[in-house]
């Protein structure tokens, strides 16, 4: 499902897909990195399955969980906190940030 989701030309199946889950018309502008840089050797990294950015600028993840994990909510509030964290700048007003919507798939 991943690989399927990815592929541009696919694109028009994750449009639909988020389009009827959100209840609002989503087109996919683009995939972005999915894999976050820790700053520190001690810091927590962050990898998401799919990340998109959609024409109003706001990030979705979407994430497929097909095995039991323990702690898979808090794994998502990292997910998604950390990717808030990583795009701000430095004196950037909080009413800025870019929306995030999280998408699970378990």
């Amino acid at each position: 499902m991943k690989r399927l989701l990815r592929n541009k030309v696919n694109f028009g199946i994750l449009e639909g897909f988020l389009s009827e889950l959100l209840g609002e018309d989503i087109k996919i502008d683009h995939i972005l990195e999915s894999e976050s840089n820790k700053e520190t050797a001690d810091n927590k990294a962050n990898r998401v399955d799919i990340l998109v950015q959609n024409s109003k600028g706001e990030l979705i993840i979407i994430e497929v969980q097909s095995d039991y994990m323990q702690d898979y909510l808090m794994r998502m509030l990292f997910g998604t906190s950390k990717l808030a964290v990583d795009n701000m700048d430095a004196g950037m007003l909080y009413g800025k940030i870019k929306n995030i919507i999280s998408v699970n798939i378990v």
